[in-house]
């Protein structure tokens, strides 16, 4: 039976506009990502980096875009966060230990609790027992040390844990490591229809 859920973020609760934040950066004249500033996100999502030299990164490749631009452009990525997913949350914190494990970076998060509003993010981070941020941990998914450390730390059962996110790479690392694991597809499931899918074990 399943007592505990970790959830990712990004495109399960709040909707990514990867396509807006790639056309913003070809504005400034990036014509989309390199094998460069892939190795400085993962640094970044790892709090290896600090916002400065992250954003420095771009403009080796855009030197005439501004500090503003690029943030501006990064920060497209945030899309919208349905207020019916929060209603969800909130029924499922009342039945469920729940935590919240998503790679991602200072700028972003600044980004969406603007965004939202603090009455919204307050309650969103209610519902959760702990927020995991890939850059406040050192690590990000899908290194297996990123879930054994929040198993041990809670002292919580594989068996009894169940991990949902959009990325084959993260649920299939979980399930080598015992986890229940829904790999949600964005645009084709909604993590409010969890108790419809048939083959998760409730």
């Amino acid at each position: 039976m399943i007592n505990t859920i970790i959830f990712d973020f990004g495109d399960v609760f709040i909707d990514l506009e990867k396509e807006k934040s790639i056309e913003a950066f070809k504005k400034l004249g990036l014509d989309g990502p390199n094998e460069a500033l892939l190795a400085q996100n993962d640094l970044f999502e790892k709090g290896k980096i600090t916002e400065l030299e992250f954003i420095e990164s771009f403009q080796k490749f855009i030197p005439n875009a501004s500090i503003q631009e690029i943030i501006q452009a990064w920060n497209s990525l945030i899309g919208d966060f349905p207020l019916h997913r929060l209603e969800f949350l909130q029924m499922l914190s009342n039945k469920y230990r729940l935590f919240l494990l998503t790679n991602t970076d200072s700028i972003h998060i600044s980004r969406f609790e603007h965004k939202v509003g603090m009455s919204f993010y307050t309650d969103f981070y209610r519902c959760f027992e702990k927020v995991y941020y890939s850059y406040e941990m050192g690590m990000r998914k899908p290194e297996p040390e990123i879930f054994t450390t929040i198993l041990n730390k809670h002292d919580l059962s594989p068996k009894r844990t169940l991990f949902i996110d959009d990325k084959k790479d993260n649920t299939d690392i979980a399930e080598s490591l015992g986890l229940h694991v829904w790999n949600l597809q964005p645009g084709v499931d909604d993590v409010v229809n969890l108790f419809e899918q048939k083959h998760l074990p409730f």
